[in-house]
């Protein structure tokens, strides 16, 4: 391995590390441990993702109905409207939010979308 390389690949694991200890991603990790220790909100979302399989299958069937659609719709507001998971999107919007600033900070000098096009080939 090239002295750039391992260069080049340390700073991307100090930008992680820094990424890490930042107050957005902190939030975003304490909002999905609380997720995954309210078991409300774990029933909410095994209840949810039921649901959506079983749309999802009516639908390669050819049987889903606009009801169906509603039903799926009106579960997951439900779901969301859950202080612990409205927190925990909320942290994750602010997370994307912070990343995609990050990306474009790194894309910039290098004239690519380094998160969305670098390992692409034959952009349109």
């Amino acid at each position: 391995m090239s002295v750039e390389t391992a260069t080049l690949e340390q700073l991307g694991h100090e930008l992680g590390e820094a990424i890490a200890e930042t107050e957005t991603y902190e939030r975003f990790e304490a909002a999905k441990a609380a997720v995954e220790a309210d078991d409300d909100a774990q029933e909410h979302i095994r209840e949810f993702n039921q649901l959506r399989e079983e749309f999802m299958f009516a639908r390669q069937t050819g049987n889903a109905t606009e009801e169906g659609m509603r039903k799926l719709q009106a579960k997951q507001q439900e779901l969301h409207d859950l202080p612990v998971m409205a927190e925990y999107l909320e942290a994750q919007s602010a997370l994307q939010d912070r990343l995609e600033a990050i990306n474009e900070a790194i894309s910039e000098p290098l004239a690519v979308d380094f998160g969305g096009e670098a390992g692409g080939c034959c952009q349109d």
